[in-house]
């Protein structure tokens, strides 16, 4: 996964296969003296280009020095290794899924959407439809979406789901798909890089929002669509240029800085969030309780299979709607708010955003960072205390 530095030149990709060193030295150019290891955003709308514009950076629209470091770090760990990979930053996760969605879809195709997926999908499919693309939706669990394949021109994997998390055998679903003439697009961004690598497992895209768990920290809106070099990601490219869909400069800088300790977050929230979904199994009050982590989830066995870390979200569902919100408000170490993957823990009543086929009382909670000990004290009060 070697691209260009600011000045042009081509940088060595990482040689390590260990995840830690591997996302704090992703994307980084090849080291200058006296210059910054990782150099600071550039701020332009356009560059100097005398004569023909050969070079890679021509106008802001188009690419950008800060985009290139922060795409090839996102490629070395969707697919590290491999050279036939490019990845595309955008402005949110939401652009980034509209990116392949419509740049790929005409009138009369058909799509295959996970009928459990991102609260945002009932937007999306009603604006396909408008279109003229036929959109057929089917759940993750089960595979369920293997019996909507015939015909589809694109199949949208969302694994696990949120905020359900369900999972789903990609590989074998992009093997129905693909002997179907179907591309396949996997939603990774609950799951990580460091959890699971759609293109490995034979994906076309792995599409994510990097607003979550990527950069961990609750102040960035980005996106980003990784795929093999062709056809398809060269549609993808022109859709970001003719709709202007791109991350700010800053906003590429922090997340790619923000990257740097993805390895370190992600172990310490996989093992917190299994030790929360491990204390809620104790709860009677508890039901519906979800964590791929879990060996007696549902979903564990295929998880097992294709992930190797299994995220930061746990979700279960108390008896009411009042007693959800008197859990939530008891909470001392976990913010209510929306979105996931920080650093902070969050949680909120899923319910209250409609979109989303879940009970009144379905809670999903986003660990942090906190320590284990101390975040597993905080649920477990308020859910005593919510009793009264």
């Amino acid at each position: 996964m070697s691209g260009p530095a600011a000045d042009g030149r081509d940088t060595p990709r990482p040689e390590s296969t260990g995840d830690g060193t591997r996302v704090v030295r992703a994307g980084l150019p090849e080291p200058v003296k006296y210059e910054p290891t990782l150099p600071g955003p550039v701020f332009a709308a356009h560059f100097h280009l005398p004569g023909e514009p050969t070079g890679p950076y021509t106008y802001g629209r188009d690419e950008n020095p800060t985009w290139t470091h922060l795409e090839r770090a996102l490629g070395e760990l969707e697919a590290p290794g491999q050279e036939d990979v490019e990845t595309l930053a955008f402005a949110s996760g939401m652009a980034a899924i509209s990116s392949v969605l419509f740049s790929l879809l005409r009138s009369g195709d058909t799509v295959v959407l996970p009928g459990d997926g991102y609260q945002v999908f009932p937007l999306v499919r009603a604006q396909l439809e408008a279109y003229g693309i036929e959109v057929r939706t089917a759940p993750t669990a089960g595979d369920a979406q293997l019996d909507a394949l015939d015909g589809a021109r694109l199949l949208w994997i969302e694994s696990p789901s949120n905020p359900g998390l369900d999972v789903c055998d990609i590989r074998r679903l992009v093997e129905a798909a693909h002997a179907r003439g179907a591309l396949v697009a996997v939603d990774n961004t609950l799951a990580t890089p460091l959890g699971q690598r759609p293109l490995e497992l034979g994906a076309d895209f792995s599409v994510a929002s990097g607003t979550k768990q990527l950069t961990g920290h609750g102040d960035v809106l980005l996106g980003y669509v990784s795929g093999r070099t062709g056809e398809a990601m060269t549609a993808v490219r022109r859709w970001r240029k003719i709709v202007g869909a791109i991350p700010g400069p800053m906003e590429a800088w922090l997340a790619h800085r923000s990257i740097a300790t993805l390895h370190l977050r992600v172990e310490r929230q996989s093992a917190t969030a299994l030790a929360v979904a491990e204390a809620l199994r104790a709860c009677p009050e508890v039901s519906g309780l979800r964590y791929p982590g879990l060996p007696d989830d549902p979903s564990h066995p295929v998880a097992s299979r294709q992930m190797r870390r299994y995220g930061c979200v746990v979700s279960f569902t108390l008896p009411t709607r009042a007693r959800a919100e008197r859990f939530l408000a008891e909470l001392r170490l976990v913010d209510d708010a929306t979105s996931f993957g920080g650093v902070r823990s969050t949680a909120e009543r899923r319910g209250r955003w409609g979109g989303d086929a879940v009970p009144e009382g379905f809670i999903r909670l986003s660990v942090g960072a906190e320590d284990p000990e101390d975040l597993v004290a905080d649920v477990l009060r308020a859910l005593k205390e919510s009793a009264r």
